[in-house]
């Protein structure tokens, strides 16, 4: 009995010389496959069954004849029969092979077969001596030629760098990534779901914009040649969803690619994947019940609970979330009162109490911002509203009547990162434009993340916009909370890298 395997690790230089030869017999067997009259890519090939189907159902299946395809991952031989692994996109299954059930020159093929290749099996379900859920082959076709051979687990596939940069290694050999993505895409449909149920329409904008708005972030800028303007990849999805709530579209939802121009870590992707929604006739309250249902729903669709564990940490979705103020957890983690500090030279000198660095000229309501981001926000473990942001960080939201400082305005924070931005959409058009300039002399100061002046959505404003109720969520994160992902790159297929050599 032989099994292909490398036994010991190889030096740099032996495994690039050992790859080279690999693929070079690989190569060598692709036409002697050619000479024979057998296509090395294959063709069509009608699956019956995936291997998770044949284990859960063998009660079922067991003599029934299925057909499989997928990866041949193991292999083993004893002179006319062997053994062979075989993954596809639900797991892997054991395969038994006889010379006397496929023939002579099917077998005589199979054995020169290497690890990777992509195999069609066709055959009856069975159990081996020792108990192990199997199909007897009885035909065996090669689907495609694997020209290179898969990296052994030792070597790559641990490796951070290799698994975001070769993604498709990446899923097979590691079956629980396959799984993050699973999940993800369950859960963008269970998103999907729940909001068409509740009336909400999936619509699409542009993805490329004449001005960087609708967030505070450094946008991409590119340049059309044909009408030769600058225009930038959308940094928020806000504005244009809006003018459509001005058109009369109640309820509007996109789940779409937004672009920030930002640096990368385990929370920051320069793309990443962003829900938008707007309800006409609501407020942040509207939406802050909407936002607690809507991830308590996905996160039951699934995981079938509402209490998980994310990186050790055991988290409630399930009970009431907390709802409270930014200065009352500001007060509550530091001591220092929003409501006390007489002008924004007397919250400059608070921050500096407290060790936290502003700008010199930085106002009460950027201090207080500055002090929850560095005091407070990574303690916010359980599910938190955090409400009352100021008017001066805040420049899309309404103010509150009962306090013109701060604006009908929520984060959602879990784990103590954000999760959700949502307020009561500011409607007046003549206080939006004065925000819009009131960002632009931030600008001029040097804050690259203040916001432009769109005078297309001020004019759609001022054809009227009902009170609405507006809400982003970040969609990786939220995958990365429901699978228990410690990093963005690990529930984006493809993560922006720094280009090799």
């Amino acid at each position: 009995m032989t099994i292909e395997q490398n036994q010991q690790p190889l030096t740099e230089e032996e495994l690039r010389q050992e790859l080279s030869e690999q693929q070079r017999i690989r190569r060598e067997k692709m036409e002697s496959l050619r000479q024979q009259g057998l296509d090395p890519f294959g063709g069509r090939f009608q699956q019956s069954h995936h291997a998770s189907d044949i284990l859960a159902g063998y009660d079922r299946l067991a003599g029934q004849t299925v057909a499989l395809a997928g990866r041949m991952m193991a292999k083993r031989g004893m002179g006319k029969a062997s053994f062979a692994h075989i993954q596809d996109v639900s797991g892997q299954i054991q395969v038994y092979i006889r010379k006397d059930d496929v023939g002579e020159e099917a077998y005589a093929i199979f054995k020169t077969l290497d690890l990777g290749d992509i195999l069609g099996i066709s055959g009856k379900v069975f159990t081996t001596r020792t108990g192990e859920i199997s199909v007897h082959a009885e035909k065996v076709e090669l689907l495609a030629k694997a020209l290179r051979p898969l990296p052994e687990k030792w070597h790559g596939l641990k490796d951070v760098e290799t698994r975001y940069r070769q993604r498709h290694l990446d899923l097979i050999a590691n079956p629980e990534v396959k799984d993050v993505f699973i999940a993800r895409s369950r859960i963008i449909q269970e998103t999907r779901n729940y909001l068409g149920a509740k009336g909400f329409l999936e619509v699409e904008t542009p993805t490329l914009h004449t001005v960087a708005a609708g967030a505070a972030a450094k946008p991409f800028t590119t340049h059309h040649n044909a009408l030769d303007i600058d225009l930038y990849m959308r940094i928020a999805l806000e504005l244009h969803l809006k003018r459509l709530i001005v058109g009369g579209l109640e309820r509007v939802f996109e789940i779409g690619r937004v672009f920030r121009n930002e640096g990368i870590s385990t929370r920051h992707n320069p793309e990443f994947t962003l829900l938008e929604l707007y309800q006409a006739y609501a407020d942040y309250n509207d939406i802050m019940d909407l936002t607690e249902e809507l991830i308590r729903a996905v996160c039951i669709k699934v995981k079938g609970t509402a209490k998980i564990t994310y990186q050790g940490a055991e988290v409630d979705l399930e009970s009431p979330w907390r709802r409270v103020t930014m200065a009352e957890l500001v007060k509550e983690h530091t001591g220092a009162d929003f409501d006390g500090w007489a002008d924004d030279e007397s919250a400059r000198r608070a921050a500096a109490d407290l060790g936290v660095a502003v700008e010199k000229d930085a106002t009460k309501g950027r201090v207080l911002l500055m002090i929850f981001e560095d005091k407070v926000e990574d303690k916010l473990i359980q599910p938190t509203f955090v409400m009352g942001h100021p008017v001066d960080v805040s420049p899309l939201a309404k103010k509150l009547d009962a306090n013109p400082q701060l604006t009908a305005r929520f984060e959602l924070f879990i784990t103590g990162r954000e999760f959700a931005n949502a307020y009561s959409e500011l409607n007046d058009p003549i206080e939006q434009k004065q925000r819009f300039v009131a960002q632009m002399e931030q600008a001029a100061k040097g804050d690259e993340e203040a916001q432009a002046v769109d005078d297309d959505f001020v004019t759609a404003l001022e054809q009227g916009m009902p009170p609405t109720g507006g809400l982003g969520i970040g969609m990786d994160r939220l995958v990365m909370l429901i699978t228990d992902a410690a990093s963005i790159r690990d529930v984006i297929l493809f993560p922006t890298m720094r280009p090799l050599g």
